[in-house]
């Protein structure tokens, strides 16, 4: 019931117009004026629920209660997920990603009790987007991209599952008591997705209990890991004299239109971060100034080097600068001569690096723009390094940036490099920036005065770092590389100016050498190379297929060399210059030949050993068990390893004891078939 309207001194003052909050949302009111009794019965959601049944198959909606909760757990899952992936958030582990993959989650472990493990609810996204455009159009645009998102995360959840399945096993093996410990329940939770339900289910079958209160305990440290994600939270305390410096000397940096400063005066110096007067030469030490060019590590752009003079020398080397505090740029510097407090030095930034981070970090804009052209606006900075030698950059994506996406990524970033255009700078309101379309990072707190960074139609991003005048200055663009570094994150490294540069050189004189090498010309260079790998690749099957034959024709000689055990026939032998599936082959031939008895054979390649354990059907998980065979086979190697009943691999590295090991299968066999 609202009725007053509080001032901040408490004062209660009566609203015009006293209301009360029903919590009629549009769907209630629009189920109340259908007739219907539930918001899952209105129009704007029975259509999802229906879709729902009809993908799943085999259960109808208001045939039970538990398929009617499936249902409306689905169709209201489906709808989140495509409206939360629309607006560019993806299944992440934490923030809002974590929130969309729980969901997700959710929707297909009730999917998956009701008999369907297959992905089906990318399916329903797309009806969702059809079922939702006359209210929201631009549904209709993300279809694709919306539709990839969760096929991608429904496979990646029957993949977690599988290995959840075999990871719950593996927990209860440990455990020595019928209780699964509540850290191992939330591992199975959190990591793999297995849900709380699913692990007393599973733990019911195997007379087990589960620890409520400490999955409850590990819980509440997640969702405190969440909150202080979605507030930004600080990363690390920040030690008390950095505060303190802050207070007393904040720090004025002027190091975006020069590199130098004739006379900054050291305000503080910090030995181990404690405060000192002065400090001697050969000192590893932390320098404060009054004013400083020296660009402090920040949004990803890394710290100024250089050096300090006194007297027109050299009096301290700046490895690096970081800013434990905003509004505070503290100096790591290894001293060449005493310094004391109080005392002015001249500050010179190395022009070289500076240049070149200056590259980097412009280029790092350029590339966030087109990758955003390239592969969707819902890509977002994930982190994020600047330095002089490199740039990496982390966004938000859900699959891998293919070479053709690649290559246009390049292309946009050298088109602007080409046009030469100017990169403008300028100070506005926060809500100001935002209105004219600058990129704000999600999480990141901001000031009310913020620095505009823009490249004129193409890039504007909120960013304090350090640029060039005019993309031209960058020179040239080339990515090294693109890699997954989590689920729904992709790294992308690049280089600028000369780096970018030797990387072209390097690529044109590899393919100079192997033109050279093979004879060719370099438009010919890959059909020759596809012609030898096809050409090595026949060759490798006809060697295989030659030593299979080999091995096959020494079958015989070894069931020769069976001996009795207690009734069982007992092949142990080595056989040189098999891999692994030619040793199946081998055992299986071999087994089939004896009848009944037990195979096991060994293979050395490189100062590894590789053994095989078969055991005929008859025999298998009765008398014998091959699992148990080889791995007590490969204990005598220094090795491990087990396996099915019938069938079961193992390792091991010392060659040394191989022959010993291999007599001592008839002593393993005739001890299993004494049991």
């Amino acid at each position: 019931f609202m009725q007053f309207d509080r001032d901040p001194a408490g004062k209660l003052t009566p609203l015009p117009l006293p209301s009360i909050d029903t919590g009629m949302g549009l769907e209630r009111t629009a189920a109340v004026l259908q007739g219907k009794l539930s918001n899952f019965d209105a129009d704007l959601i029975r259509p999802i629920i229906d879709r729902a049944a009809e993908i799943l198959g085999g259960i109808a909606f208001g045939e039970n209660t538990k398929h009617d909760t499936t249902l409306r757990i689905i169709a209201d899952h489906s709808r989140a997920s495509a409206f939360l992936i629309h607006d560019g958030v993806l299944p992440a582990n934490e923030g809002r990603g974590y929130v969309l993959r729980k969901i997700i989650r959710r929707a297909l472990r009730h999917a998956r009790l009701a008999g369907r493990d297959t992905p089906f609810l990318y399916e329903l996204t797309g009806f969702v987007a059809e079922h939702m455009k006359a209210g929201y159009p631009e549904m209709m645009d993300s279809v694709q991209r919306v539709a990839r998102v969760v096929k991608e995360e429904e496979t990646r959840y029957r993949h977690s599952f599988a290995l959840a399945e075999k990871m719950f096993e593996a927990e209860t093996r440990k455990i020595g008591n019928d209780v699964l410990p509540g850290s191992a329940v939330f591992k199975l939770y959190d990591t793999f997705g297995l849900s709380l339900d699913e692990q007393q289910e599973m733990a019911r079958e195997r007379n087990l209990t589960i620890d409520h209160a400490g999955f409850e305990k590990e819980m509440g440290a997640q969702r405190a890991r969440a909150r202080a994600s979605w507030k930004g939270g600080d990363q690390a305390a920040v030690a008390p004299i950095y505060q303190d410096l802050r207070e007393k000397h904040p720090t004025r940096f002027e190091g975006y239109g020069n590199l130098e400063t004739t006379k900054s005066t050291i305000v503080a110096l910090l030995v181990d971060q404690q405060p000192v007067d002065q400090v001697a030469a050969d000192t590893r030490a932390e320098l404060v100034f009054d004013r400083t060019p020296f660009y402090a590590e920040a949004g990803g752009q890394v710290g100024d080097q250089g050096v300090l003079l006194a007297g027109g020398e050299v009096a301290a080397r700046v490895s690096d600068v970081q800013s434990p505090v905003r509004g505070l740029s503290v100096h790591a510097v290894t001293t060449t001569m005493p310094l004391e407090v109080g005392q002015k030095v001249a500050c010179h930034v190395s022009s070289e690096l500076r240049s070149a981070t200056m590259r980097n970090h412009s280029a790092t804009h350029l590339m966030h723009a087109a990758l955003r052209k390239t592969l969707g606006t819902h890509v977002k900075q994930a982190g994020s390094v600047v330095a002089p030698d490199r740039l990496r950059f982390d966004i938000t994506h859900y699959t891998a940036v293919d070479d053709a996406e690649r290559e246009e990524v390049e292309r946009l970033v050298n088109a602007e490099i080409l046009k030469n255009t100017p990169v403008t700078t300028e100070i506005l309101d926060l809500d100001e920036a935002l209105q004219t379309g600058a990129m704000a990072l999600f999480g990141e707190k901001y000031t009310e005065k913020v620095r505009v960074v823009g490249i004129d139609g193409f890039s504007k991003e909120l960013c304090g770092g350090t640029h060039v005048n005019r993309t031209g200055d960058i020179g040239l663009f080339r990515i090294t590389s693109e890699s997954s570094i989590s689920a729904g994150v992709r790294r992308i490294e690049a280089v600028t100016g000369f780096g970018a540069y030797d990387e072209y050189r390097q690529a044109t004189a590899a393919i100079e050498r192997l033109t050279s090498v093979l004879h060719v010309s370099e438009p010919a260079l890959v059909a020759s190379v596809e012609r030898l790998t096809t050409e090595r690749k026949s060759l490798e099957r006809e060697v295989a297929q030659l030593k299979s034959k080999l091995a096959q024709a020494n079958a015989a000689e070894l069931t020769g060399k069976a001996r009795d055990v207690k009734g069982i026939k007992v092949v142990s032998a080595k056989v040189g210059g098999l891999d692994r599936n030619q040793m199946r082959s081998l055992a299986d031939s071999l087994r089939n030949k004896i009848g009944s008895g037990v195979v096991v054979l060994a293979s050395t390649d490189d100062g590894k050993i590789a053994l095989i354990s078969a055991v005929t059907k008859d025999l298998a998980g009765k008398k014998l068990h091959a699992g148990k065979l080889v791995g007590a086979v490969a204990l005598e190697v220094g090795g491990r390893g087990g396996g099915r009943p019938d069938l079961a691999e193992a390792g091991g590295k010392n060659t040394g004891k191989l022959p010993e090991a291999l007599e001592k299968v008839y002593d393993l066999v005739g001890e299993m078939a004494s049991d």
